[in-house]
C-alpha cells in the first residue's frame, strides 16, 4: 500500500483510462489504419504510466520537507519507505517505461521518437529537483506534459500509419486529439496554481518562488479567474461550432452539465476560497472537469454514430 501511494496509483488510472479511452472509444471506432497492435498500445500505456510513477516519486523525494508542513499525513519517503528504496523504485521505473520506448519507437521504424521517452524523464527530474520551485514555470511543465500523454498517441498510432490516399483524414483525426490536448493543458495548468494556492504554507517556508508567494494569494486567485474563462469561453465555441451545429445534442448537453457548468462554479468559488481545504476542494473540482472532458471524446463519438 505504501508503494502505492508513493506513485501516486489514482492519478496513474486516470492516466491509463484516458489513453486506453483515445484508442478504443475513439481511433478504434474510425475507419482509419492504426500503426500499433492491441499489445503495443498497452505497452506504449505502461510506459506513459511508469514514466509518469518515476516523476510522482522522485517528486516525493525532493517534496519531503514542504510535505511534512503542507500534507504531514500523506508524506511516504523518509516515514515509510527510505529514501534509498524510493532512489531505488525511480531507478526501476524510469528504466523499464524508456526502454518500452525504444522498442516501440523500432517497432513503427521511428528510431529517433526513443528520445522523446528520454526527455519526458529528464524533464519530469528537472521539475522536481528545481523547475517546480520556479513562478509559472513549473505548472507549465506538469500541464505541458500531460498534454504531451495525448498527443503521443497521435505520434505513434496515428503518424506512423499515414500515406497519401489517408493524409486528410489523418490530419483531421490528429487535430481533435490537439483539441483534447489544449484543453488538458488549459485546465491542468489551471489546477497546478490553484495547487500552489493550497500548499502556500509549506512552500513558503522552503522558499520557493509559485505565484501565490511572489504575488499574493488574492491576486493570484484574480489571474486563476481569468485564467478559468478561457477553457469556458472555448467550450461554449466549441459546442457551437461543432457539436450544435452538427445536431449533436446529447454530447452538447454533456459539455454543458460535465464540462462548461463546473468550470463556471470553479470560476465563481476561486474568489471566496480561503483555507486550505478550500483550495484542494477546487482542485478535485479540476480534476473532475478534466475527466469528463476526456470521457467526451467516447459521448462525442457515440452521439455521432447513433443520431438521427
Amino acid at each position: 500500500m505504501n508503494f502505492l501511494q508513493l506513485i501516486r496509483y489514482k492519478n496513474l488510472l486516470m492516466l491509463a483510462f484516458m489513453q486506453l479511452l483515445f484508442r478504443y472509444g475513439f481511433l478504434n471506432l474510425q475507419n482509419i489504419p492504426l500503426a500499433l497492435t492491441t499489445l503495443q498500445y498497452l505497452l506504449l500505456v505502461l510506459s506513459t504510466v511508469l514514466l509518469a510513477a518515476a516523476g510522482y516519486v522522485i517528486n516525493n523525494i525532493f517534496d519531503q520537507d514542504t510535505d511534512l508542513t503542507n500534507k504531514p499525513q500523506e508524506v511516504i519517503v523518509g516515514q515509510k519507505i527510505s529514501e534509498t528504496n524510493a532512489y531505488t523504485i525511480y531507478m526501476v521505473l524510469n528504466s523499464i517505461g524508456v526502454a518500452i520506448g525504444f522498442y516501440l519507437s523500432n517497432v513503427i521504424n521511428k528510431p529517433s521518437f526513443a528520445v522523446l521517452f528520454i526527455l519526458i524523464a529528464a524533464t519530469l527530474y528537472l521539475y522536481a529537483s528545481s523547475l517546480k520551485q520556479m513562478a509559472v514555470i513549473g505548472n507549465l511543465v506538469v500541464a505541458i506534459l500531460l498534454s504531451f500523454s495525448i498527443l503521443i498517441i497521435g505520434i505513434f498510432d496515428l503518424f506512423p500509419a499515414i500515406n497519401p490516399q489517408n493524409q486528410t483524414a489523418m490530419a483531421s483525426f490528429f487535430a481533435i486529439l490537439i483539441d483534447y490536448a489544449v484543453f488538458a493543458f488549459m485546465i491542468n495548468f489551471i489546477r497546478e496554481i490553484v495547487k500552489d494556492l493550497e500548499d502556500h504554507n509549506g512552500d513558503y517556508q522552503q522558499a520557493m518562488r509559485t505565484l501565490p508567494i511572489v504575488l499574493g494569494i488574492q491576486r493570484t486567485q484574480k489571474i486563476v479567474f481569468v485564467l478559468s474563462c478561457i477553457p469556458i469561453i472555448c467550450l461554449l465555441v466549441y459546442s457551437y461550432n461543432y457539436l450544435v451545429n452538427n445536431h449533436l445534442f446529447v454530447a452538447t448537453a454533456y459539455s454543458f452539465v460535465a464540462l462548461i457548468g463546473p468550470m463556471a462554479v470553479f470560476s465563481i468559488k476561486i474568489l471566496t476560497a480561503k483555507t486550505q481545504k478550500d483550495f484542494n476542494e477546487l482542485s478535485t473540482l479540476l480534476k473532475w472537469i478534466l475527466f469528463f472532458g476526456i470521457v467526451s471524446i467516447a459521448v462525442i463519438t457515440f452521439n455521432i454514430q447513433h443520431h438521427a
